[in-house]
């Protein structure tokens, strides 16, 4: 077993373009050995994101706290080069990779209830989503429900909240407004879903080809949250960016469980310790990200909107109560979100 990931290992490394990490370690797992200085215990880290994105800096920090109180050392590979999300989550759900930065929409196909985050309006407010993301034991029960599986969640990055915006004058306020408007939504069946309960025509679309389907007509809006204004050039072609907030779907640092059971507990607390202040780090720089990018749509003209969500929200509680009704888990998930909405 050793043996085979060795191989796996190193020959995975060698094909995306890395061999030179690969000659350097010799790589029987995070618990063999490793040549040239290196900790004996070398962790492999991977996001999709660039070295300037917050999540890579989030992760930096983890693996910097995590190295300072443990005799652990970190190699992060950022822009994808270990693959997508799919493809990163196999790594590490084979103990070939040892930790990754995916989306929670990702993990739905290992475990249903990580649906529950891409449900419209689960979290009414920026302060529930915190506070649940950061204290409620269903996202602690949800994010150990893989372990079996070969991988499991050790902590979370905000990627703020999903707004719909729009080539048309004015903000939308309900259904009404979004009537007749085709908006570009991410190809998930839940996506979908909402888009036409919220009153939109859903319109798939990958997002490397949404500026060009607003720019020609094809579609009247999109939905994410501001960065996509400025880093995407979106605000170039809608003028109208209404906060109906409807998604607030974290990003997810899995770990590989082969890679959790070699590690003893000074080097399990030293990893959640890094975790934690890799999140608040991200989140600083999450901010000031998504403030840069306000500022600059303003430039551009944008007009931001806020509004009364209840239209929105009393539109899409039937995709709620039809995930609540598949699974008592799933219900009492649901309960125990409800249950850090602030009266």
């Amino acid at each position: 077993m050793i043996g085979t990931r060795r191989i796996t290992r190193r020959s995975f490394l060698a094909a995306a373009g890395l061999a030179a990490v690969g000659a350097s370690l010799s790589l029987t797992g995070c618990g063999g050995s490793v040549s040239d200085g290196l900790s004996s215990k070398h962790l492999l880290v991977a996001h999709s994101h660039s070295e300037a994105h917050p999540v890579n800096v989030g992760l930096q920090k983890m693996t910097e706290v995590a190295s300072a109180e443990s005799d652990l050392t970190f190699s992060v590979y950022p822009n994808g080069q270990l693959g997508d999300n799919a493809a990163m989550i196999q790594l590490v759900k084979a103990g070939v990779l040892d930790i990754a930065k995916v989306s929670a929409s990702s993990m739905e196909q290992f475990n249903s209830a990580y649906a529950i985050f891409s449900m419209p309006y689960v979290f009414e407010s920026t302060e529930q989503y915190f506070a649940v993301m950061n204290q409620s034991e269903a996202v602690q029960e949800i994010f150990k429900s893989t372990y079996d599986q070969g991988f499991f969640a050790i902590g979370w990055f905000d990627s703020g909240s999903r707004s719909i915006y729009t080539t048309k004058d004015g903000p939308c306020e309900g259904p009404a407004d979004l009537k007749g408007l085709k908006i570009r939504t991410q190809d998930s069946p839940t996506s979908i879903a909402m888009i036409r309960a919220m009153g939109g025509s859903a319109t798939p679309m990958s997002s490397g080809e949404t500026y060009t389907g607003l720019q020609q007509g094809i579609i009247d809006g999109a939905e994410n949250n501001e960065t996509v204004l400025v880093q995407d050039g979106h605000g170039e072609v809608c003028k109208s960016y209404t906060y109906t907030q409807h998604q607030m779907v974290p990003d997810i640092v899995i770990i590989s469980t082969e890679t959790w059971e070699s590690l003893d507990e000074a080097e399990q607390s030293a990893i959640v310790n890094g975790m934690t202040q890799g999140n608040e780090a991200h989140e600083a720089v999450w901010q000031d990200l998504v403030q840069e990018n306000i500022d600059g749509a303003k430039e551009m003209g944008v007009q931001f909107y806020t509004i009364d969500k209840t239209a929105f929200i009393e539109a899409t509680q039937s995709l709620r109560d039809e995930f609540c009704a598949k699974s008592a888990d799933n219900a009492r998930y649901y309960e125990d979100f409800l249950s850090y909405v602030q009266a």
